[in-house]
């Protein structure tokens, strides 16, 4: 009986584990988890950032545009 088969899984599952192990220890090249972990986070926070600078675009596009439409006061 293999070590995947008493664990429950594919052998296939048991290898990936053990390549993450190895680069998260250093032991074999590649990102290591704590900073595919961090990009992914970065990333999201930089999508959120574009989003909120888009709809302040968009609003304060729509507030000059209402400030040009107001009638001129003296």
């Amino acid at each position: 009986m293999s070590i995947s088969e008493k664990i429950g899984c594919v052998p296939q599952t048991l290898f990936e584990w053990v390549k993450k192990a190895e680069v998260d220890s250093g032991k074999r090249a590649g990102v290591p988890t704590e900073v595919a972990d961090k990009v992914k986070a970065l990333e999201r926070e930089v999508r959120e950032l574009r989003q909120a600078n888009e709809i302040l675009r968009k609003a304060s596009a729509c507030f000059a545009q209402a400030e040009l439409d107001r009638p001129f006061r003296r």
